[in-house]
């Protein structure tokens, strides 16, 4: 039986009226938000924008990071040798097992930066 708007609860509360809602709520209501691997939630760039212009609002000081500045790395200016004398430096029997487990094809040869490498231990 509906409750009326002026109906009281057995402790004497007022109660609210219950909101009819006959129609589930759609997918979009009920998604979950995006979240990185860590569980920290996506955020697009105008939702920081917004936020931090609210900051801004409330008094608080708000600084973006400071831009890393990384030493220009020197290019080596000679040339790249070509991927079929580079595909030769490996054992057949290598070739065909990089074939045969990862179907791996040879198809360029390009330049990569140091970080990008990892450190020996």
């Amino acid at each position: 039986m509906p409750r009326s708007p002026h109906e009281t609860s057995p402790v004497g509360l007022a109660v609210a009226p219950a909101e009819d809602s006959a129609e589930p709520e759609d997918d979009a209501t009920l998604a979950i938000p995006p979240t990185l691997e860590d569980g920290a939630p996506v955020v697009d760039d105008a939702a920081e924008s917004e936020f931090l212009a609210e900051a801004r609002a409330r008094g608080e000081p708000v600084s973006s990071p400071a831009a890393a500045t990384e030493p220009v790395e020197e290019v080596d200016s000679k040339a790249l040798p070509k991927l079929d004398e580079l595909v030769a430096r490996i054992p057949p029997n290598v070739r065909d097992v990089l074939e045969d487990l990862f179907r791996a094809r040879f198809v360029s040869v390009k330049r990569i930066p140091k970080k990008a490498l990892l450190k020996a231990k």
